[in-house]
C-alpha cells in the first residue's frame, strides 16, 4: 500500500510542476523585464546618449530601466558605452562577476563593439565580446537614445523566450 502512495505522489508533484512551470515562469520573466537595474561602465561619448535616454525626452524608465543604485549587487544590467582597454579589462569582468543572476550585457556604441576608431591600437580590446558575455550590440558612434531603447526592447523579448532554471 505505501509503495502505491509513494507512486501516486510522484506523479502529482509532476503533475504540479509541469502545471505551475508556465505561470511562475510567466511571472518572473514578467517581473525581470520590467525592473532592469543597470550599472554603467561609461569611458566615451555614449554616456552623454545614455543620459539623454535616461532623461525626459525619452525616459527609458517607462520601458522598466531603473536608475541610480548603490551597489553592484543589487543591478542585473551591464551597460558598457565606450573605450574598453586591456588594463579596463579584469574590472570590467570584477563588476560583471559582482553582480547577481540573472545578469545581462548590453555593448553600446562602436568602441564597445568593435574597438571603435582606435580598433588597431596596441591597448585596445577589440570588443567586450572577448571578457563578458554580451547579450544586446546597440550600434553608432555615438547611438541615438532610440537606438538604446530599441536594444533594451530586444533584451526584453530575450529575457520573456527564457527559460527559469
Amino acid at each position: 500500500m505505501e509503495a502505491e502512495f509513494n507512486a501516486f505522489a510522484g506523479k502529482l508533484g509532476d503533475i504540479l510542476v509541469r502545471a505551475l512551470d508556465r505561470p511562475l515562469g510567466y511571472a518572473i520573466n514578467w517581473s525581470r523585464v520590467w525592473s532592469l537595474w543597470p550599472v554603467h561602465l561609461e569611458t566615451g561619448c555614449c554616456s552623454v546618449e545614455l543620459g539623454a535616454a535616461s532623461g525626459p525626452r525619452f525616459d527609458a524608465e517607462r520601458f522598466g530601466i531603473l536608475e541610480a543604485f548603490g551597489s553592484l549587487r543589487q543591478c542585473d544590467l551591464l551597460i558598457v558605452l565606450g573605450t574598453v582597454n586591456r588594463k579596463m579589462a579584469p574590472r570590467l569582468r570584477l563588476v560583471y562577476d559582482q553582480m547577481p543572476e540573472p545578469k545581462y550585457v548590453v555593448a553600446m556604441g562602436a568602441c564597445s563593439i568593435t574597438g571603435g576608431l582606435y580598433f588597431d591600437s596596441y591597448n585596445v580590446l577589440p570588443g567586450v565580446d572577448s571578457v563578458v558575455p554580451v547579450d544586446i550590440y546597440v550600434p553608432g558612434c555615438p547611438p541615438r537614445p532610440e537606438t538604446l531603447i530599441q536594444g533594451i526592447m530586444l533584451l526584453q523579448e530575450k529575457i520573456k523566450r527564457s527559460k527559469i532554471k
